[in-house]
C-alpha cells in the first residue's frame, strides 16, 4: 500500500515537472468612472463656454431698466412710471461706447462732449431736465457676462449711492435710455433720466422752460416703450460710481 502510495506521488510530481510555464497575462484595465461613461455615450452635459459677453449687452440694458423701474416704484409710489425712449437710449449707448472705447468714466468725456451735448446734437430743442448714473464694473472672459447678475450689481452700486439713488428715484423722471459698452474687461453702462419729453409739435410761443423736447420727426415717429415689469420679465442729475 505504501509503494502504491509512492508511485502516485512520483507520477504527479513527474506530471507537474512537464506542465509547461504560463504566459504573463496583461493588466486589467482600470474602469471607467460612471461620469467617464456617461460622457462617452453622449448622456453626460458637455462643458458650456460662457456667452460672448458682446451679445450680452441688449439683455443687460434692458434689465437694468427694468430693476431700476422696479426700485422707483419701491421708493415713491408717486414716481412717474418710466417709459424707454428709443432716442435716450441711442444717445446712452454712444456714452457708453465712447467711455469703453477712451476707458473713463465720467460726466464728460476728454474732448468735453456730455451726454446733455450729445442729446441737443440729436434734437437741438430739448428743453427738458435731464439725469445721468453712471458705474463699471469689472468681469473676466471665463466668467462672462450673466445679465442678471451684473444689473443686479450695477443697481446695487447705486442704490448704496445716496446721490444716485436720489437720482433715479426723482419723481418727475418719465423717460429713460440705457447704454452697456465693454472695453475688453469691463463692463460700462449709462442710464439717461428726462422729464415729460413731449413730442408734440414745438410751439414759438411755448413759455421759456416748459418742457417741448424730442420734436424732431424722427423721435415724433418713434413710440416708446413702456416699461411694464410684469409683462417684460423674463426677456429681459449726473453721478458716476465705479465696482
Amino acid at each position: 500500500m505504501r509503494r502504491f502510495g509512492s508511485v502516485l506521488a512520483l507520477l504527479m510530481l513527474a506530471g507537474c515537472a512537464q506542465m509547461p510555464e504560463l504566459p504573463d497575462l496583461p493588466s486589467m484595465p482600470e474602469m471607467p468612472s460612471m461620469a467617464e461613461i456617461k460622457q462617452r455615450v453622449g448622456l453626460a452635459p458637455k462643458p458650456v463656454s460662457p456667452a460672448d459677453p458682446k451679445t450680452q449687452m441688449p439683455g443687460l440694458e434692458l434689465r437694468i431698466a427694468i430693476l431700476v423701474e422696479e426700485q422707483r416704484r419701491r421708493l415713491d409710489n408717486a414716481a412717474k412710471p418710466l417709459a424707454i425712449d428709443p432716442e435716450l437710449s441711442r444717445v446712452a449707448r454712444r456714452k457708453a461706447e465712447d467711455m469703453a472705447q477712451k476707458n473713463y468714466l465720467a460726466h464728460a468725456a476728454p474732448n468735453g462732449d456730455t451726454a446733455a451735448s450729445l442729446l441737443m446734437e440729436a434734437d437741438d430743442q430739448f428743453q427738458g431736465l435731464l439725469g445721468e448714473n453712471l458705474a463699471a464694473q469689472h468681469y473676466t472672459m471665463q466668467s462672462g457676462v450673466t445679465v442678471d447678475e451684473f444689473a443686479g450689481r450695477f443697481l446695487k452700486t447705486w442704490m448704496d449711492s445716496k446721490p444716485h439713488r436720489d437720482n433715479l428715484a426723482f419723481a418727475d423722471y418719465n423717460r429713460t435710455g440705457v447704454g452697456a459698452a465693454l472695453n475688453g474687461d469691463t463692463v460700462y453702462v449709462v442710464q439717461l433720466f428726462a422729464t415729460d419729453m413731449g413730442l408734440g409739435e414745438r410751439k414759438d410761443a411755448d413759455p421759456p422752460g416748459k418742457v417741448t423736447s424730442f420734436d424732431s420727426p424722427a423721435a415724433a415717429k418713434a413710440t416708446p416703450l413702456p416699461l411694464d415689469p410684469a409683462r417684460l420679465r423674463g426677456t429681459i442729475r449726473g453721478r458716476g460710481a465705479r465696482r
